[in-house]
């Protein structure tokens, strides 16, 4: 699964981490809650299509992304938000909605909001419905190299219509829950429990 890579890939680069395991939860709200992290510290993935190419956009779980300013702020011409079964296969050792915001391990760019750069450190889905990482923000920067932009803004149904550039007609709602809202097999939720958090120290494992 992803979390492996990642574990690996940051211990690899001598960057500690924090790992919650949470009960089974499907947005990036309801992760946040249940992993008693701050929903702006709690960082979302977006997945779109930027001119024909996958892109991952990364906001506060509190936020959504604003397709028009992402537009803008990129400077494609044809903005569209993904399907599930665009990226798959790009994405298959994560569970749906879990993608972790690390485009550079995935092949895609990362375009990350403004509001996260002021964080200390931020907190992220590790691959799956149970499990967030947590790791400094600047260390997070020196590894992803996200390009930064000013896309997130408050929930509203005028800033969630996302039209196409490209004379397509297509329109997607890019909302508060992460890129699903389907339910799995798994998604009852058990009992509630604590969230453990158990932290990782590079050269430690």
């Amino acid at each position: 699964m992803a979390t492996r890579r990642i574990r690996e890939y940051l211990l690899g680069h001598k960057v500690s981490y924090g790992l919650i395991n949470h009960t089974c939860a499907f947005t990036a709200e309801e992760v946040a809650e249940l992993a008693r992290v701050p929903g702006r510290q709690m960082a979302k993935v977006v997945i779109v299509w930027l001119d024909g190419e996958l892109a991952i956009v990364v906001v506060p779980a509190t936020k959504v992304v604003d397709m028009e300013k992402l537009q803008r702020e990129t400077g494609a011409g044809e903005v569209l938000l993904a399907d599930e079964s665009d990226f798959r296969d790009r994405f298959s050792d994560c569970q749906v909605g879990t993608v972790p915001p690390f485009g550079n391990l995935f092949g895609v760019d990362t375009w990350l909001d403004r509001q996260l750069t002021a964080l200390d450190q931020i907190a992220f889905n590790a691959g799956t419905h149970r499990d967030v990482m947590v790791v400094r923000y600047a260390d997070y920067n020196r590894l992803v190299e996200p390009r930064i932009v000013d896309v997130a803004v408050e929930p509203s149904p005028d800033a969630l219509i996302a039209k196409s550039g490209g004379g397509r007609g297509r329109t997607r709602r890019a909302d508060s829950r992460t890129q699903s809202d389907d339910t799995e097999s798994d998604a009852a939720v058990q009992m509630q429990c604590g969230c453990p958090i158990s932290h990782h120290h590079a050269g430690s494992d």
